[in-house]
């Protein structure tokens, strides 16, 4: 998804200058590919905070195909939590995008859709998971613990 948001902003901006140079849209798509992906990498911050080990990271520096093929193996239910990661995908979009419009708008709004479009497809999601987490739970606190 990062990928088409990037290149549907790029074709519509006018061309991107970063120090006075010209950035070729394909880099240009591939960054916007890169944030749209790399802005999970929170979540390991997240695990870490949460469980006071880095136990995720480690498992994906082990079995590096998990981190591509089923990321359900990475993190145990609540390690992360609904809540804290779109609270954080939130807070790194609000400084990312502000700070990088200094060097260039365009970039910046290339940055802005393409985490938009994340946080708002991790919402889809986790509205569309909303019954399988509740039928999960064995209590309401096992519930609130995957939510926070």
């Amino acid at each position: 998804m990062s990928l088409v948001v990037a290149g549907v902003l790029t074709a519509l901006l006018p061309s991107i200058t970063l120090f006075g140079q010209s950035v070729p849209a394909a880099a240009v798509v591939a960054y916007g590919t890169a944030v749209g992906v790399f802005i999970d990498l929170d979540h390991f911050l997240i695990a870490r905070l949460k469980t006071g080990d880095w136990d995720a990271v480690r498992f994906c520096l082990t079995d590096p195909g998990a981190a591509v093929t089923d990321q359900s193996k990475i993190f145990e239910p609540g390690d992360v939590g609904v809540l804290s990661r779109l609270l954080s995908h939130v807070v790194l979009t609000g400084i990312a995008v502000p700070v990088i419009a200094i060097a260039s708008v365009p970039l910046a709004i290339v940055t802005g859709g393409v985490l938009y479009a994340h946080l708002l497809a991790d919402l889809v999601w986790d509205i569309t998971l909303l019954e399988d987490h509740a039928d999960a739970a064995t209590s309401v606190d096992d519930l609130a613990r995957m939510f926070g």
